[in-house]
């Protein structure tokens, strides 16, 4: 059976682009041993310092696997680009809670995952799910694994906006604020919690929503994923709308927007981190 890897290894740190370099090596072996065909590709940034094709990581949506070396930042990157595709997680970052593996252990985990693939033909991994946010005039942003933050024209003094949040077609709050934030359970430990939201653990199927420097606050507000969420903004020129703090979208209030669940979710593989233990390297970070 041709197993198909692509490797994306954090932009210019050399530190992962040795390890991309040693887990190429690894396969090499796997594939001599298995007497099998791995194919390896690596992302266009890291093309210098491997020897072996380089392509966008946009196009490996194609692989079976996809490997990501760097820190939660990175496979973040690497789950927008690559959608479905099921992608292993190499911790170089100092939390790592989407990263579970090691480097130290990175080379033995992706020959276990070889194996597998070889002989089951699929990964048994877990899901996470991501967020959309769609518009009145019938836009789609791309979905956030983290979070989905609705703000006025800037952050602060004099940058604010009126939001009203209904839950279910009812207002929960309507406030000047900064802003509102719905978070997934992955994404309760990134910029929900910066903002006063609560900690969830990333097997609960539940929503957050966190409002933002709010002048009349309401307590953050934890749904079922299946929950009707609409956000209003208005009293500004401007607002905007950011899928994990990089895609964004200018709107000009009056207008609501609606988040909920997108249809695919990022498919995870390989051993589970430690919730916990995370949390403990996040207080001491």
């Amino acid at each position: 059976m041709d197993i198909a890897v692509g490797i994306v290894a954090q932009r210019d740190d050399t530190r992962a682009q040795q390890l991309a370099a040693t887990l190429i090596e690894t396969l090499e072996r796997v594939a001599d041993r298995e007497q099998t065909t791995v194919s390896v590709v690596v992302d266009d940034a890291s093309a210098e310092a491997v020897d072996v094709p380089a392509v966008p990581v946009a196009s490996m949506t194609d692989r079976d696997l996809v490997v990501s070396i760097g820190g939660d930042g990175t496979l973040l990157f690497v789950a927008r680009e690559v959608d479905t595709t099921p992608i292993l997680g190499i911790n170089l970052g100092e939390v790592g809670f989407l990263n579970a593996v090691s480097p130290e252990d990175a080379p033995a985990v992706v020959t276990d995952l070889i194996t597998e693939f070889r002989e089951s033909g699929s990964f048994e991994g877990r899901e996470l799910v991501r967020l959309e946010a769609t518009g009145e005039d019938d836009w789609t942003l791309e979905p956030a694994l983290n979070e989905i933050v609705v703000h006025g024209p800037r952050r602060g003094h004099g940058g604010g906006v009126t939001v009203e949040t209904r839950v279910d077609g009812e207002c929960y709050g309507e406030s000047h604020a900064d802003g509102v934030l719905v978070a997934t359970p992955t994404g309760s430990t990134a910029y929900n919690l910066s903002e006063g939201g609560p900690l969830v653990h990333p097997t609960t199927d539940a929503l957050i929503v966190t409002q933002m420097a709010a002048v009349e606050s309401i307590p953050p507000l934890v749904v079922s994923p299946e929950t009707d969420l609409t956000i209003s903004v208005s009293d500004a020129d401007t607002a905007y709308v950011i899928s994990d703090g990089r895609n964004r979208r200018r709107l000009e209030p009056p207008t609501t927007i609606t988040v909920s669940l997108a249809p695919d979710p990022v498919r995870l593989v390989g051993p589970k981190g430690s919730f916990v233990t995370s949390l403990e390297k996040l207080e001491s970070s």
